[in-house]
């Protein structure tokens, strides 16, 4: 609130208003390189798992980068074979076949 109500004086003293301006600059390659970190370590194994290179996770750094990298795994085939879960049930084979074979009838008994 302090804050606010200093940015609202009218003649703020202009050594403070340094002192904050490179505190900002300060902290903001940091806050900088924290975003990024965020947002290429998930795309580094997306990319991983999905057949690609995982470096092309470092068009994040570009801008509108991340939005191409969106698009290439999209619509591109991935290079790996999707792992069946444990647990759960395993595929029938298609097209379903009987449970057992085709009996012949017997014949009838006198």
């Amino acid at each position: 609130m302090q804050f606010v109500a200093f940015l609202l004086q009218n003649q703020p003293d202009p050594e403070v208003v340094r002192r904050m301006a490179f505190t900002f600059l300060a902290i903001l390659p940091i806050l900088i390189l924290l975003g990024l970190a965020i947002v290429i370590v998930p795309f580094w194994f997306i990319c991983k798992k999905a057949g690609f290179s995982p470096w092309l996770s470092l068009l994040n750094i570009v801008p509108l980068g991340g939005v191409i990298l969106w698009y290439v795994l999209a619509f591109s085939e991935w290079k790996v074979v999707p792992v069946s879960q444990l647990g759960w049930p395993p595929q029938p084979p298609y097209p379903p076949q009987p449970p057992y074979p085709p009996q012949t009838p017997l014949p009838p008994q006198a």
